[in-house]
């Protein structure tokens, strides 16, 4: 459904993107994820022919994004991080019309209306006005508005920015059901949400191509697999070194807590399990222990692996 070979897209002196390769296969749900900054909308923008590439080639459903931008542009529902919308219109009304704009008219128009508002759950409001919506019924506005001519692939950015738990569960639950009929490349910071509903993830970072798997693969491959985390009372300052200098630890951090009490958590190489070591260098000192426990590698974790900056 997307090919991008060497797509490159510089701003004067400033190269957002940097040659990335990737393909989405079409059923797939892909999450492209990245740190502020990394490249992600930019990217995403010359996918969906708002931007044109410096060099490098795109194509989707077969058709290149920029020699043939109407084509490839029809194949698209995008939905923007902030989505615009037309306040003074009522739900329905705004839907007919850009329905209008994307060549739909007539019954097509009214029965694509139909369908993406009782798709995306606006029935209720769909004689409101816009302004008065929820973010979240804004969000469902700015999906359906995405799907009402029926395109093979959604882009979506943020598309849970600024929701509450709630919100971003129905938004999740609304994503795998148009799974079933669409190709979906979700741009999102929300990484508890990829890892429910991506089937593969792509990382990008100043402008490259850091990772690209499936969500459990990138967790298995990741050379900090896992954490350890330990509550102990005494000196930091000698309990810290310690633990720093145990086989296959990569990292401690600390946080003080009530009465002397310390947190530790400690970053472990793969494959390693710390804890029988660390209870054993806390029996040898006398130091007091409340809890010991290992926390397994998350797709967070892969992330700030791959694009902390120390």
């Amino acid at each position: 459904m997307i090919e991008v070979r060497n797509l490159t897209k510089s701003f004067a002196r400033h190269q957002a993107v940097r040659g990335i390769d990737f393909n989405v296969e079409r059923g797939e749900i892909v999450g492209f994820l990245g740190p502020n900054g990394a490249g992600k909308t930019t990217t995403l923008r010359m996918l969906t022919g708002y931007l044109p590439p410096t060099s490098g080639s795109a194509t989707i459903a077969g058709y290149d994004i920029f020699r043939q931008s109407l084509e490839a542009r029809r194949c698209i529902g995008y939905m923007p991080e902030n989505v615009p919308l037309y306040d003074d219109m009522r739900v329905r009304e705004y839907l007919k019309f850009r329905a209008n704009l994307k060549g739909l008219s007539g019954s097509d128009a009214r029965r694509r209306v139909n369908e993406v508002i009782e798709t995306c759950g606006l029935e209720g409001v769909r004689r409101k006005m816009i302004k008065v919506l929820s973010k979240g019924y804004r969000q469902r506005v700015g999906l359906a508005d995405a799907l009402v001519h029926e395109p093979q692939l959604l882009i979506l950015d943020e598309p849970t920015n600024g929701l509450d738990p709630n919100q971003i569960r129905q938004i999740r639950d609304l994503i795998k059901k148009l799974s079933e009929k669409h190709t979906i490349l979700l741009s999102t910071h929300i990484l508890h949400e990829v890892e429910m509903t991506c089937g593969r993830v792509i990382i990008i970072d100043g402008g490259q191509i850091k990772a690209q798997d499936t969500p459990q693969n990138l967790v298995a491959g990741m050379r900090a697999a896992g954490r350890v985390h330990v509550e102990v009372q005494g000196d930091t300052d000698v309990i810290s070194p310690a633990l720093q200098r145990l086989d296959h630890v990569k990292r401690v951090t600390s946080e003080k807590l009530a009465e002397d009490w310390t947190h530790y958590e400690i970053l472990v190489d793969s494959g390693t399990d710390a804890r029988e070591r660390i209870h054993e260098l806390v029996s040898q000192y006398g130091w007091p222990m409340r809890s010991l426990y290992r926390k397994d590698a998350t797709l967070e974790d892969v992330f700030v692996e791959l694009t902390r900056r120390d």
